[in-house]
Protein backbone atom coordinates (compact mmCIF):
# COMPACT_ATOMS: atom_id res chain seq x y z
CA UNK A 1 0.00 0.00 0.00
CA UNK A 2 1.10 3.76 -0.79
CA UNK A 3 1.55 5.84 2.57
CA UNK A 4 2.98 9.45 3.39
CA UNK A 5 5.58 9.24 5.83
CA UNK A 6 8.03 10.72 7.96
CA UNK A 7 11.69 9.67 6.17
CA UNK A 8 13.65 11.07 8.64
CA UNK A 9 13.63 14.61 11.16
CA UNK A 10 13.45 17.26 7.95
CA UNK A 11 11.90 14.98 5.46
CA UNK A 12 8.85 14.15 4.34
CA UNK A 13 7.25 11.93 1.33
CA UNK A 14 5.74 9.03 -0.24
CA UNK A 15 6.61 5.37 0.53
CA UNK A 16 5.38 1.53 -0.23
CA UNK A 17 4.41 -0.47 2.60
CA UNK A 18 2.87 -3.37 3.29
CA UNK A 19 -1.03 -3.61 4.29
CA UNK A 20 -1.17 -3.98 7.68
CA UNK A 21 -2.73 -7.17 9.76
CA UNK A 22 -5.05 -7.32 12.12
CA UNK A 23 -4.81 -8.91 15.09
CA UNK A 24 -8.02 -10.62 17.14
CA UNK A 25 -9.25 -7.65 19.08
CA UNK A 26 -8.06 -4.89 16.01
CA UNK A 27 -9.36 -3.42 12.56
CA UNK A 28 -7.92 -2.41 9.48
CA UNK A 29 -9.41 1.02 8.31
CA UNK A 30 -9.41 2.59 5.08
CA UNK A 31 -9.74 6.55 5.16
CA UNK A 32 -12.55 8.82 4.00
CA UNK A 33 -11.24 12.09 5.58
CA UNK A 34 -7.71 12.66 6.59
CA UNK A 35 -6.72 16.42 8.52
CA UNK A 36 -2.96 16.94 8.34
CA UNK A 37 -1.82 18.63 12.24
CA UNK A 38 0.57 20.87 12.99
CA UNK A 39 1.13 18.03 15.12
CA UNK A 40 2.81 16.45 12.39
CA UNK A 41 4.97 19.62 11.43
CA UNK A 42 6.43 19.15 15.05
CA UNK A 43 7.14 15.79 14.44
CA UNK A 44 8.87 15.85 11.24
CA UNK A 45 10.30 18.83 11.09
CA UNK A 46 11.43 19.59 14.32
CA UNK A 47 12.18 16.28 15.91
CA UNK A 48 10.08 16.55 18.64
CA UNK A 49 9.41 12.64 19.38
CA UNK A 50 13.20 12.15 17.92
CA UNK A 51 14.36 10.18 14.79
CA UNK A 52 12.33 8.59 13.08
CA UNK A 53 12.47 6.55 9.58
CA UNK A 54 9.81 5.57 6.97
CA UNK A 55 6.92 6.11 9.52
CA UNK A 56 3.73 6.92 7.94
CA UNK A 57 2.40 10.01 9.43
CA UNK A 58 -1.28 11.18 10.47
CA UNK A 59 -3.74 10.93 13.40
CA UNK A 60 -7.02 12.29 12.23
CA UNK A 61 -8.92 10.13 10.59
CA UNK A 62 -12.36 8.94 9.16
CA UNK A 63 -12.66 5.74 7.65
CA UNK A 64 -14.43 2.92 6.69
CA UNK A 65 -13.57 -1.05 8.24
CA UNK A 66 -12.32 -3.65 5.49
CA UNK A 67 -11.04 -6.03 8.10
CA UNK A 68 -11.86 -7.21 12.04
CA UNK A 69 -10.39 -9.67 14.32
CA UNK A 70 -11.67 -12.40 15.22
CA UNK A 71 -12.66 -11.09 18.74
CA UNK A 72 -14.16 -8.03 17.71
CA UNK A 73 -17.67 -7.32 18.69
CA UNK A 74 -19.35 -4.12 18.24
CA UNK A 75 -18.05 -3.62 14.89
CA UNK A 76 -18.29 -5.34 10.94
CA UNK A 77 -16.34 -4.64 7.43
CA UNK A 78 -18.16 -1.52 5.84
CA UNK A 79 -18.89 0.30 9.08
CA UNK A 80 -18.24 4.21 9.13
CA UNK A 81 -15.96 4.77 12.23
CA UNK A 82 -14.26 7.88 13.91
CA UNK A 83 -10.54 6.85 14.62
CA UNK A 84 -9.56 8.47 18.05
CA UNK A 85 -6.42 10.32 17.26
CA UNK A 86 -5.55 8.67 20.93
CA UNK A 87 -5.94 4.86 20.86
CA UNK A 88 -4.72 3.48 24.54
CA UNK A 89 -4.83 -0.25 24.39
CA UNK A 90 -7.58 -0.65 26.77
CA UNK A 91 -6.98 -4.14 28.54
CA UNK A 92 -3.71 -3.62 30.43
CA UNK A 93 -3.24 -3.09 34.16
CA UNK A 94 -2.21 0.54 34.33
CA UNK A 95 -5.07 2.20 32.22
CA UNK A 96 -7.30 0.76 35.15
CA UNK A 97 -5.16 2.61 37.55
CA UNK A 98 -4.59 5.75 35.43
CA UNK A 99 -5.34 8.01 32.95
CA UNK A 100 -5.46 5.78 29.64
CA UNK A 101 -3.65 8.86 27.57
CA UNK A 102 -0.44 8.27 29.11
CA UNK A 103 -0.32 5.17 31.12
CA UNK A 104 -1.68 2.53 28.66
CA UNK A 105 2.44 1.80 28.35
CA UNK A 106 3.78 4.80 29.64
CA UNK A 107 4.21 8.53 29.16
CA UNK A 108 2.48 10.15 26.02
CA UNK A 109 2.18 5.90 24.56
CA UNK A 110 -1.83 6.24 24.39
CA UNK A 111 -0.97 8.38 21.02
CA UNK A 112 0.09 5.51 18.84
CA UNK A 113 -0.62 6.58 15.34
CA UNK A 114 2.40 8.43 13.69
CA UNK A 115 4.48 7.99 17.59
CA UNK A 116 5.28 4.60 18.01
CA UNK A 117 3.38 2.61 15.04
CA UNK A 118 2.26 3.97 11.35
CA UNK A 119 -0.09 6.74 10.95
CA UNK A 120 -3.48 7.25 8.91
CA UNK A 121 -1.85 8.81 5.74
CA UNK A 122 -1.96 5.40 4.06
CA UNK A 123 -4.24 3.51 1.60
CA UNK A 124 -5.12 1.42 5.14
CA UNK A 125 -4.23 1.38 8.80
CA UNK A 126 -4.61 -0.72 11.60
CA UNK A 127 -6.61 -0.07 14.72
CA UNK A 128 -5.78 -1.95 18.05
CA UNK A 129 -8.34 -2.71 20.34
CA UNK A 130 -11.05 -1.85 18.25
CA UNK A 131 -14.46 -2.26 20.12
CA UNK A 132 -12.36 0.26 22.55
CA UNK A 133 -10.83 2.74 20.29
CA UNK A 134 -13.88 3.09 17.53
CA UNK A 135 -17.05 5.14 17.22
CA UNK A 136 -19.87 4.60 14.62
CA UNK A 137 -20.22 7.68 12.52
CA UNK A 138 -24.04 8.40 12.11
CA UNK A 139 -26.04 9.48 9.27
CA UNK A 140 -26.61 13.34 9.24
CA UNK A 141 -22.87 14.58 10.35
CA UNK A 142 -20.35 15.65 7.49
CA UNK A 143 -17.24 13.98 6.78
CA UNK A 144 -15.43 17.34 7.50
CA UNK A 145 -17.36 17.71 10.68
CA UNK A 146 -16.28 14.16 12.25
CA UNK A 147 -12.83 15.01 10.67
CA UNK A 148 -12.61 17.53 13.46
CA UNK A 149 -13.63 15.24 16.39
CA UNK A 150 -10.40 12.12 16.33
CA UNK A 151 -8.15 15.45 17.63
CA UNK A 152 -9.23 19.24 17.30
CA UNK A 153 -12.57 19.14 19.08
CA UNK A 154 -11.41 16.48 21.90
CA UNK A 155 -8.07 18.24 22.70
CA UNK A 156 -9.63 21.66 22.66
CA UNK A 157 -12.54 20.31 25.15
CA UNK A 158 -9.88 18.69 27.55
CA UNK A 159 -8.10 22.42 27.63
CA UNK A 160 -11.26 23.74 28.86
CA UNK A 161 -11.90 20.48 31.23
CA UNK A 162 -8.20 20.35 32.55
CA UNK A 163 -8.77 24.05 33.54
CA UNK A 164 -11.87 23.63 35.36
CA UNK A 165 -13.83 26.42 33.73
CA UNK A 166 -16.91 27.73 36.20
CA UNK A 167 -19.99 28.60 35.09
CA UNK A 168 -19.65 32.47 34.90
CA UNK A 169 -16.08 32.50 35.34
CA UNK A 170 -13.49 34.87 33.15
CA UNK A 171 -11.31 32.93 30.75
CA UNK A 172 -8.82 33.56 28.67
CA UNK A 173 -7.66 31.10 25.99
CA UNK A 174 -4.31 31.52 23.75
CA UNK A 175 -3.76 31.14 20.66
CA UNK A 176 -6.64 30.77 18.38
CA UNK A 177 -5.60 28.16 15.81
CA UNK A 178 -8.34 25.24 15.23
CA UNK A 179 -7.60 23.61 18.85
CA UNK A 180 -7.85 27.09 20.79
CA UNK A 181 -11.11 27.49 18.82
CA UNK A 182 -12.61 24.61 19.84
CA UNK A 183 -11.16 25.76 23.38
CA UNK A 184 -13.36 28.46 22.92
CA UNK A 185 -16.41 26.66 22.06
CA UNK A 186 -15.56 23.79 25.22
CA UNK A 187 -15.39 26.88 27.83
CA UNK A 188 -18.40 28.22 26.10
CA UNK A 189 -20.40 25.21 26.75
CA UNK A 190 -19.15 24.54 30.46
CA UNK A 191 -21.35 28.01 31.03
CA UNK A 192 -17.59 30.51 30.64
CA UNK A 193 -19.05 34.26 31.34
CA UNK A 194 -16.41 36.32 29.72
CA UNK A 195 -14.22 34.66 27.53
CA UNK A 196 -10.77 36.36 25.95
CA UNK A 197 -9.31 34.79 22.48
CA UNK A 198 -5.79 35.46 22.30
CA UNK A 199 -5.06 35.70 18.11
CA UNK A 200 -4.88 38.35 15.36
CA UNK A 201 -5.59 36.32 11.95
CA UNK A 202 -9.12 37.68 10.72
CA UNK A 203 -10.64 34.56 10.36
CA UNK A 204 -9.62 32.96 13.15
CA UNK A 205 -10.82 35.98 15.11
CA UNK A 206 -14.23 35.86 13.36
CA UNK A 207 -14.88 32.32 14.41
CA UNK A 208 -13.76 32.56 17.67
CA UNK A 209 -16.31 35.10 18.14
CA UNK A 210 -18.76 33.07 16.74
CA UNK A 211 -17.63 29.97 18.84
CA UNK A 212 -17.89 31.99 22.42
CA UNK A 213 -15.40 34.70 22.97
CA UNK A 214 -16.43 38.33 23.83
CA UNK A 215 -13.04 40.13 24.19
CA UNK A 216 -10.11 39.45 21.54
CA UNK A 217 -6.84 40.11 22.73
CA UNK A 218 -3.96 40.87 19.74
CA UNK A 219 -0.67 39.90 20.43
CA UNK A 220 0.23 42.68 18.34
CA UNK A 221 -1.29 45.44 19.94
CA UNK A 222 1.51 44.63 23.06
CA UNK A 223 1.74 42.19 26.29
CA UNK A 224 -0.67 39.96 26.37
CA UNK A 225 -0.88 39.61 30.06
CA UNK A 226 -1.17 43.61 30.75
CA UNK A 227 -4.13 43.58 28.02
CA UNK A 228 -5.70 40.80 30.42
CA UNK A 229 -4.79 42.47 33.64
CA UNK A 230 -6.47 45.97 31.64
CA UNK A 231 -9.37 44.71 30.99
CA UNK A 232 -10.00 42.82 33.94
CA UNK A 233 -9.40 45.78 36.55
CA UNK A 234 -5.80 44.19 37.34
CA UNK A 235 -7.58 41.17 38.58
CA UNK A 236 -6.67 38.95 35.79
CA UNK A 237 -8.97 35.56 34.90
CA UNK A 238 -9.97 32.77 36.59
CA UNK A 239 -8.80 29.87 33.92
CA UNK A 240 -6.37 29.90 31.20
CA UNK A 241 -6.40 27.96 28.27
CA UNK A 242 -2.80 27.37 26.39
CA UNK A 243 -3.51 26.11 23.19
CA UNK A 244 -0.14 27.83 20.82
CA UNK A 245 2.69 29.57 21.58
CA UNK A 246 5.70 29.31 22.47
CA UNK A 247 7.19 28.03 25.83
CA UNK A 248 6.57 31.88 27.01
CA UNK A 249 3.01 31.77 26.78
CA UNK A 250 2.77 29.28 29.68
CA UNK A 251 4.35 31.78 31.60
CA UNK A 252 2.30 34.60 30.44
CA UNK A 253 -1.01 32.28 31.39
CA UNK A 254 0.92 32.06 35.17
CA UNK A 255 1.06 36.17 35.39
CA UNK A 256 -2.77 36.27 34.30
CA UNK A 257 -4.56 33.72 36.00
CA UNK A 258 -5.80 35.05 39.29
CA UNK A 259 -4.48 33.22 42.79
CA UNK A 260 -6.15 30.15 43.40
CA UNK A 261 -6.87 30.02 39.28
CA UNK A 262 -6.25 27.15 37.04
CA UNK A 263 -4.54 26.43 34.14
CA UNK A 264 -5.35 24.05 31.33
CA UNK A 265 -2.43 23.33 28.79
CA UNK A 266 -2.95 21.96 25.79
CA UNK A 267 0.02 23.06 23.66
CA UNK A 268 2.61 20.79 21.91
CA UNK A 269 5.86 22.33 22.92
CA UNK A 270 8.01 20.75 20.50
CA UNK A 271 11.49 22.27 21.22
CA UNK A 272 13.48 23.16 24.37
CA UNK A 273 14.32 21.17 27.66
CA UNK A 274 12.47 23.17 30.13
CA UNK A 275 9.47 25.19 30.40
CA UNK A 276 9.34 28.47 32.35
CA UNK A 277 7.23 29.56 35.52
CA UNK A 278 7.70 32.98 36.37
CA UNK A 279 8.67 33.16 40.11
CA UNK A 280 6.81 35.99 41.21
CA UNK A 281 3.50 35.32 38.85
CA UNK A 282 3.35 31.89 40.82
CA UNK A 283 3.64 34.06 44.15
CA UNK A 284 6.67 32.56 44.80
CA UNK A 285 5.53 29.25 44.29
CA UNK A 286 2.90 30.18 46.80
CA UNK A 287 -0.19 31.57 45.25
CA UNK A 288 -2.40 28.54 44.61
CA UNK A 289 -2.40 28.59 41.16
CA UNK A 290 -2.59 25.16 39.60
CA UNK A 291 -1.48 23.77 36.11
CA UNK A 292 -2.71 21.33 34.30
CA UNK A 293 -1.06 19.68 30.89
CA UNK A 294 -2.63 16.93 29.18
CA UNK A 295 -2.74 14.60 26.16
CA UNK A 296 -6.23 14.85 24.98
CA UNK A 297 -8.53 11.82 25.87
CA UNK A 298 -8.97 8.72 23.47
CA UNK A 299 -11.15 6.39 22.98
CA UNK A 300 -14.86 5.08 21.86
CA UNK A 301 -16.34 6.72 24.58
CA UNK A 302 -14.75 10.39 24.37
CA UNK A 303 -15.39 9.60 20.40
CA UNK A 304 -19.06 9.10 20.83
CA UNK A 305 -19.96 12.07 23.44
CA UNK A 306 -18.23 14.22 20.44
CA UNK A 307 -20.53 12.69 17.99
CA UNK A 308 -23.47 13.74 20.12
CA UNK A 309 -22.51 17.57 20.78
CA UNK A 310 -22.14 17.34 16.60
CA UNK A 311 -25.49 15.55 16.16
CA UNK A 312 -27.26 17.52 19.16
CA UNK A 313 -26.46 21.08 17.49
CA UNK A 314 -24.44 22.39 20.27
CA UNK A 315 -21.19 22.99 18.51
CA UNK A 316 -20.47 22.57 14.56
CA UNK A 317 -16.55 21.34 13.99
CA UNK A 318 -17.19 21.70 10.47
CA UNK A 319 -16.17 25.36 10.43
CA UNK A 320 -12.90 25.16 11.10
CA UNK A 321 -12.55 23.79 7.62
CA UNK A 322 -10.93 26.31 5.24
CA UNK A 323 -8.92 23.87 2.52
CA UNK A 324 -10.28 21.00 0.74
CA UNK A 325 -8.45 18.76 -1.38
CA UNK A 326 -9.33 15.40 -2.92
CA UNK A 327 -8.10 11.99 -2.57
CA UNK A 328 -5.20 10.34 -0.31
CA UNK A 329 -2.47 12.56 -2.24
CA UNK A 330 -3.90 15.66 -0.86
CA UNK A 331 -2.69 15.14 2.74
CA UNK A 332 0.64 16.17 1.33
CA UNK A 333 -0.83 19.54 0.35
CA UNK A 334 -2.44 19.44 3.58
CA UNK A 335 0.63 19.21 5.09
CA UNK A 336 2.66 21.97 3.59
CA UNK A 337 -0.50 24.43 4.25
CA UNK A 338 0.11 23.23 8.25
CA UNK A 339 4.00 24.15 7.78
CA UNK A 340 3.59 27.35 5.88
CA UNK A 341 0.15 28.51 7.49
CA UNK A 342 -0.56 31.17 5.31
CA UNK A 343 -3.08 33.77 7.40
CA UNK A 344 -6.70 32.15 5.85
CA UNK A 345 -5.46 28.35 6.53
CA UNK A 346 -7.46 26.88 9.34
CA UNK A 347 -8.01 23.25 9.10
CA UNK A 348 -7.69 21.64 6.16
CA UNK A 349 -9.24 17.92 5.00
CA UNK A 350 -8.34 15.52 2.15
CA UNK A 351 -11.53 14.03 1.38
CA UNK A 352 -11.40 10.14 -0.19
CA UNK A 353 -14.97 10.00 -0.56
Amino acid sequence: MKGFAMLKIGEAGWIEKEKPVAGPYDAIVAPLALAPCTSDIHTVYEGAIGERSNLILGHEAIGRIVEIGKKVKDFKPGDRVVVPAITPEWRTLPVQLGVPAQHSEGMLTGWKFSNDKDGVFAEYFHVNDADMNLALLPDGITLEQAAMMPDMMTTGFHGAEMAQVQIGADVCVIGIGPVGLMAVAGAELRGAGRIFAVGSRPNCVALAREYGATDIINYKNGDIVAQVLDATKGLGVDHVIVAGGPPQTLAQAVDMVKPGGVIGNINYFGVGDTLPIPRLGWGCGMAHKSVHGGLCPGGRGRMERMISIVRHGRVDPGKLVTHRFTGLEGVEAGLALMKDKPADVIKPVALLE
